[in-house]
């Protein structure tokens, strides 16, 4: 059996090879004209166009080497969990308590258990502590001890990515992820006052903001020039705010903040503003076999969570997905080994061996993932014919129409027949998805594109998905 295998690998690559060659001649016109004009040689770019259930390519170049998949790779993560857990999957956060109840004291520990929610949004945490606080629990005379023991506690290192851990992408996975981790400051000067005025959400309890000088002259780097320096004790903006930058909202990671710090500081507010109040600490634990069940919040389904993932290309929500599977099969605490080894398993068990895949975080927000264009587009195919069909698709981006698509090729033909996801990094252009052509049959389309001038690949690749919907 394994010579069978190890003979049977050797065709394929024999046969992708040789149809490598033979088509790479045949590349569209429009296609070769624009990866010159933006002097991208042939060879950094790996294109894959097959006709869903036809097993042989309408066009591939390098249809084996392996690229930096980007964002696409959210395509591979997010279509095995949906394959594997399940379109109506959902992720539970769990409050149960250990103490005694007296009137509406708990005189004792409230615990919150995480399941890996990539989408606990502030409204919907607002809703999971009413549904406490409706069990009759005002003051909580004990701590509230967060377990988040679902998921691995790895060291995480915010910058490590591209030296800027204030970008809120860069915001590490956790089991009781709430609100991205994100802190958004809204800024507006105030001429006559002279001042700035910094407002922050989410609200936080006992979190200060600090506010930097109003100034004149150009609105230039505004971001940095504000000198920002958030932690768990406040908001310092030690800098400045140029007048003529009017009102404007900053987004961050509030990196030197821990996830239990934050999800304590938002706690104690919110629980603050439904009449409740926390006597002790917040910190880390797991919940004791005896903890008694209080309340319980259903994520929405993992179909629409997907949406969010791979219109909107949300590398946080991404993370937490592989971590979720890693932890709904190994049943261990998840890490992003056991992640990806679910997901390699499940494209072997789709008979599509990918020796070339890399995956690091599932997300592609990375250097080391990798995938080859006929690795994914064997995915993508098969994907079509798998009874989750719908639920995919409707996650990519529809072109000219939204996601990451929406400005793109909106005076074409192929607006709105095409569902496709991007991918962008430094050096790296790509998308991947599906075009749904004139003559009514629907194609696989991938295009991989790593190259210093890979930021000028948006004509070639806009170009072959219309060539895709004119000719196939």
């Amino acid at each position: 059996m394994p010579i069978q295998r190890s003979l049977q690998a050797a065709c394929l690559l024999f046969a992708f090879a040789f149809a490598a060659a033979a088509f790479a001649q045949q590349l569209p016109v429009t296609v070769s004209d624009a990866l010159q004009r933006a002097e991208i040689p042939v060879e950094a770019a790996g294109i894959y166009v097959q006709e869903v259930g036809n097993q042989s390519p309408m066009l591939a170049v390098n249809p084996l080497q392996p690229f930096n998949p980007a964002s696409t790779m959210k395509l591979v993560t997010s279509n095995a969990a949906l394959e594997i857990l399940g379109p109506t999957f959902t992720w539970k956060t769990r409050a149960f308590a250990l103490g005694k109840l007296r009137g509406d004291v708990l005189y004792g520990d409230l615990y919150i258990k995480g399941g890996g929610d990539p989408k606990l949004i502030l409204e919907n945490f607002w809703l999971f502590l009413r549904r406490i606080r409706s069990k009759g629990i005002r003051e909580i005379r004990g701590n509230l001890i967060l377990d988040r023991s679902v998921f691995e506690n790895a060291p995480y290192d915010p910058a490590q990515f591209d030296g800027d851990p204030l970008k809120t992408y860069n915001v590490g996975p956790d089991a009781l992820l709430l609100n991205y981790k994100a802190l958004g400051f809204r800024f507006t000067p105030d001429a006559a006052g002279r001042s700035v005025q910094v407002a922050s959400d989410p609200p936080m309890a006992a979190f200060p903001v600090m506010p930097p000088r109003l100034t004149a002259g150009e609105c230039i780097d505004w971001r940095a020039r504000t000198q920002p320096a958030i932690d768990a004790y406040g908001a310092r903006f030690a800098g400045s705010y140029p007048a003529a930058c009017g009102e404007r909202t900053w987004y961050v990671h509030p990196y030197q903040m821990s996830h239990t710090q934050y999800f304590g500081l938002v706690f104690r507010r919110l629980w603050a503003e439904t009449g409740g109040t926390l006597k002790g600490e917040v910190r880390d634990g797991v919940v004791p076999d005896n903890a008694a069940p209080v309340a319980e919040w259903d994520s929405a389904p993992l179909a629409e969570i997907i949406r969010d993932i791979n219109k909107y290309s949300n590398n946080v929500m991404a993370r937490q997905l592989l971590l979720t599977l890693a932890a709904a099969v190994t049943k261990i605490p998840a890490n992003t080994v056991h992640g990806a080894a679910v997901v390699r398993t499940w494209m072997s068990g789709k008979g599509i061996d990918a020796p070339e895949m890399s995956i690091e975080n599932g997300s592609g927000l990375s250097r080391t993932e990798r995938i080859s264009a006929v690795s994914l587009g064997r995915m993508l195919a098969a994907a079509y014919a798998a009874p989750t069909m719908p639920e995919f698709i409707a996650s990519l981006p529809l072109v000219a129409y939204d996601g990451t698509m929406r400005s793109r090729l909106v005076n074409q033909t192929v607006a709105g027949k095409a569902h496709i996801k991007t991918g962008t990094l430094n050096e790296v252009r790509n998308v991947a998805g599906y075009v749904l052509a004139a003559s009514g049959k629907r194609y696989v389309v991938v295009c991989l594109v790593n190259h210093t001038n890979a930021d000028r690949a948006y004509e070639a690749q806009d170009a072959l998905l219309q060539w895709v919907y004119e000719n196939g």
